[in-house]
């Protein structure tokens, strides 16, 4: 049975979709059967990962829907991950959702005929606290945050952890989350680091280590189709296969997570 790890943050822009893809090659690279699921209407992960969501004829929309299998619209991809993809489609699939009974359940039970398939799952949610999120949560083992080092960028984490807290009580008892994972990071700054301190302090959040740095690598790996794992070796791509390893280790029961001291990092 596959690990299933939802990416969630209803802020957009704090590298959500790059840490799914370079996550998920990362795993892939490590031996890995990875499946990644694009549950954003606007499929900037499947963008990213070499497939034009306009060209589409079949996506996650028609899966949660009921029109199609989930084995029959996934898709390959360059570095070795399957991608269940996304199209606009998928905005108007939040309203027909809603009229559903257990339409939280939804993606578990597309992912449940295909989960044998893969070791671990990923999915991209969407940048709301919508009815697609909570698809996500509910489907998803562990749960993990995507947060800007940036002042405004934790507006909304108290909401979130908010929602993670009642899904664990109706609807997935067992979801954990992992905790906050940095990504645009500046280690020149020392206003990173107060952003960091003041998540940790403030909702009493583990801060993973290591942190993603930023660098104009992610952009260019976008936008060629392909992770930044593809390119040159570079500080982003190293960050995201130590954390593989760190996230490997910790499912298999080796060893706890990397937890960043938020007092002291540079």
């Amino acid at each position: 049975m596959a690990t299933v790890l939802a990416v969630a943050n209803q802020k957009g822009g704090v590298a959500k979709t790059t840490t799914v893809a370079s996550l998920g090659a990362a795993l892939s690279a490590l031996g890995r059967r990875v499946l990644v699921v694009d549950l954003d209407p606007q499929g900037c992960l499947t963008f990213s990962l070499g497939h034009n969501p306009d060209k589409l004829d079949q996506s996650v929309h028609d899966v949660l829907v009921g029109n199609v299998e989930t084995k029959d619209v996934l898709l390959d991809t360059a570095e070795g991950m399957s991608l269940l993809p996304a199209t606009i489609d998928l905005a108007g699939a939040e309203a027909m959702l809603l009229m559903r009974p257990g339409r939280e359940y939804t993606l578990k039970r597309a992912l449940a005929t295909v989960e044998d398939d893969y070791d671990v799952v990923i999915v991209d949610c969407p940048p709301s606290l919508g009815v697609l999120t909570l698809n996500g949560l509910t489907a998803a083992r562990s749960v993990l945050v995507p947060l800007q080092c940036e002042t405004l960028a934790h507006r909304g984490v108290g909401q979130l952890l908010r929602t993670v807290n009642e899904v664990k009580q109706i609807t997935n008892p067992d979801l954990e989350l992992l905790g906050a994972l940095p990504t645009l990071y500046d280690s020149r700054t020392t206003h990173s680091r107060d952003v960091l301190a003041d998540v940790s302090d403030r909702y009493d959040l583990p801060v993973l280590a290591p942190p993603v740095p930023r660098t104009v690598r992610f952009a260019e790996a976008s936008a060629s189709g392909a992770t930044v794992l593809a390119g040159r070796r570079n500080k982003g791509a190293e960050a995201y296969r130590t954390l593989a390893g760190n996230l490997l280790r910790y499912w298999s029961g080796e060893a706890g997570l990397e937890v960043l001291d938020t007092t002291l990092t540079d």
